[in-house]
């Protein structure tokens, strides 16, 4: 099953069981998916669809430091809901040891030797730890070794 079939399973059981929280949640994606489609005329694969998932995530990640700095707990809350409830049809991300190892193996390959060279790094390294991995955190530790 790929994961807009999942999207869709899990769409109808929260219809069935009622579950407005799961349901807007996934329509919401569905929705940002259904344009995406349009727009491109073709059905999406699964690495797109995550990328999507991907996207949302860090919206409401971003939205979750600006309600914490408003004080707006209530609101807080909610996204952190939201991010948690989205984050189950990423695959399992890596730890912070995994993203050294290949940020190592990434730098070797390329070559890389300074700062200079980071896009260079991030351009090979980011396909390998697409959906697996926070972008900033894979930056951070890009900096740490060049």
């Amino acid at each position: 099953m790929n994961l807009s079939e999942r999207l869709n399973e899990d769409m109808k059981q929260a219809m069935k069981s009622k579950d407005k929280f799961k349901l807007s949640n996934i329509r919401m994606v569905r929705s940002t998916i259904k344009n995406l489609e349009i727009d491109l005329k073709r059905s999406l694969d699964d690495s797109e669809v995550l990328d999507i998932i991907g996207r949302e995530i860090k919206q409401r990640k971003d939205a979750l430091q600006d309600f914490e700095k408003a004080g707006r707990e209530d609101l807080a809350a909610d996204a952190k809901a939201e991010i948690e409830f989205l984050s189950a049809y990423l695959p399992e991300q890596l730890s912070e040891e995994e993203i050294k190892v290949i940020v190592k193996q990434t730098i070797q390959e390329t070559g890389a030797s300074s700062k200079a060279e980071m896009g260079k790094v991030m351009s090979a390294l980011m396909p390998k730890v697409k959906g697996r991995a926070d972008g900033k955190l894979v930056n951070q530790v890009v900096q740490q070794f060049l």
